[in-house]
């Protein structure tokens, strides 16, 4: 194959890949995907980390580094990273206002420290990140809502 039709080749796959990003739709925004038996003490869990510009700045960089919550969630929080673009369902779309406003910071914390049974999400405690660090994260993915009600 010649470097013509390689280059032919790579760009279809961009575009292609591209149109999945944009056209990914988060399935069911508001499932809770807690375990229902665990739904109560996940509900009852308080973020000891304060939401501070500090503590928002921190979960940006963790969220952007190792954390690698950007892969899936994309740099905007949209959920249209690069991976999260073959995953079914797509990832979390945290500028989705009516998914934070429905879902209590346990919850978060939960699912990243678990993964979530049917999607992409993985467990990242301990494997990438401490649970105070998942705090700060969960401080920033909070930061994409701007209050409106999309």
């Amino acid at each position: 194959m010649g470097y013509f039709s390689k280059l032919v080749g790579v760009c279809a796959a961009v575009t292609l890949l591209s149109v999945a990003v944009v056209g990914a739709e988060e399935k069911d925004p508001l499932k809770p995907r807690v375990a229902p038996d665990q739904m109560a003490d996940a509900k009852a869990m308080k973020n000891p980390v304060a939401s501070t510009p500090e503590s928002i700045a921190k979960g940006k960089a963790l969220y952007e580094g190792k954390g690698t919550c950007f892969n899936c969630h994309g740099k905007e929080g949209k959920g249209d990273g690069p991976a999260g673009a073959i995953l079914n369902p797509s990832p979390r779309n945290f500028t989705n206002c009516k998914f934070h406003k429905k879902r209590k910071d346990g919850e978060l914390f939960w699912v990243i420290k678990n993964g979530s049974a049917g999607t992409g999400m993985v467990s990242l405690i301990p494997a990438a990140i401490n649970e105070e660090e998942a705090w700060m994260i969960i401080n920033y993915e909070r930061s994409f809502c701007k209050g409106g009600e999309e």
